[in-house]
């Protein structure tokens, strides 16, 4: 059975929109802090962003695991947020889905069941799956919820998948989006191709998840020849990591790049800002050694800015590298006009007790 969005969702994903990775807000104890939990839920709202992933990533993959069991408990409070908040506009929840097919098709079954609309399928930690199993677990998911697909990059645990790969999982019935993050121009490439050359090309939105790359992505328009037609395509929006800090200046960053991307000519300036973003993602997500970091960074603005108490992580050898901590400094002093620190400290308090100020 294929699942499909209802219009006005649809029409947001396609439009192209802001999708912070939700991050996991935890006690000194390791212990899930719910109200900070909920209040991050509130500022994503309120900094105007189009939907959350939650479940992914940025939320620590150990929320599944047998004795820390946040999987549901996570997705569900953030649903309940939503929902209490009457938003009036749409808004998309998105759910991380892992593991293997059957633990895959359980996690989509438990977002369906609490109103999520689309699954963003890790393929990351599989690599005994053919490309052919890969596919299959796929449809597998697609039965239950659509598909937002994810290309993962390598050095965090994704893989490398071939062109006729990603021919293949266009033409699943449900994958309505991609996630490209495979910080690889070249991989990043071969996925808008194979989407291009799709019979779903115009049923399949892309959203960048290169963190390295955002601005980039989001202005460039891809363009293939396929059978004598030219047809072409963009990133539109982004579900991203980086996102999940300064979302209001992200939101403002997408708005600027939709005015300007049809124009004759780019600002030279939006270069300039994809660099510094570039340079703060480097701060944050630690690539020099090898990504180790990424989500303590995350949680270390988050601490700053006063979203969650403490910088912890489920694994306790998940947190800042050696530098990190002053490569933050270094970013915050250099580019303060990508942080929206006084947006949050005017209205943590109303997110803290549960009211989504600004978020219409």
């Amino acid at each position: 059975m294929t699942h499909s969005l209802k219009v006005e969702l649809r029409d947001l994903l396609f439009q192209g929109t802001v999708i912070p990775a939700h991050p996991l807000a935890l006690t000194r104890e390791r212990k899930l802090d719910e109200e900070r939990q909920r209040a991050l839920t509130h500022y994503y709202m309120a900094s105007g962003a189009g939907g959350i992933a939650i479940g992914v990533h940025t939320t620590q993959f150990e929320i599944r695991q047998k004795g820390i069991d946040l999987y549901e408990p996570v997705l569900r409070m953030a649903a309940e947020e939503i929902n209490k908040a009457q938003l009036n506009r749409p808004f998309l929840k998105i759910a991380g889905i892992a593991g293997e097919t059957t633990q895959a098709i359980s996690e989509a079954e438990t977002a369906a069941g609490l109103g999520y609309h689309l699954g963003l399928v890790s393929m990351g930690g599989l690599t005994h799956l053919s490309e052919r199993q890969h596919l299959e677990r796929v449809k597998a998911v697609a039965d239950v919820l659509p598909v937002f697909g994810f290309y993962l990059q390598r050095s965090v645990g994704g893989r490398r998948f071939s062109y006729n790969f990603w021919r293949e999982f266009c033409e699943i019935p449900g994958v309505t989006a991609i996630k490209l993050a495979p910080f690889d121009r070249y991989c990043t490439l071969e996925v808008v191709r194979a989407v291009c050359h799709s019979s779903r090309h115009s049923d399949i939105a892309l959203y960048t998840g290169n963190d390295d790359n955002i601005v980039a992505d989001l202005l460039t328009e891809f363009r293939f020849s396929v059978g004598g037609e030219v047809r072409t395509k963009q990133m539109i929006g982004g579900l991203l990591g980086q996102w999940a800090v300064w979302t209001t200046k992200a939101v403002e960053l997408l708005e600027e790049i939709k005015r300007i991307k049809d124009m004759d000519s780019i600002p030279v300036e939006m270069l300039t800002i994809g660099a510094e973003i570039t340079d703060a993602n480097a701060a944050l997500f630690d690539p020099g050694n090898g990504f180790k970091g990424c989500i303590a960074g995350i949680n270390e603005v988050l601490r700053r800015q006063g979203l969650v108490r403490e910088n912890v992580c489920l694994k306790d050898t998940e947190q800042l590298s050696p530098g990190q901590m002053e490569e933050i400094n270094r970013v915050y002093l250099q580019y303060p006009h990508l942080t929206d620190d006084d947006f949050i400290k005017e209205n943590l308090p109303g997110w803290l007790s549960g009211v989504s100020l600004h978020s219409n």
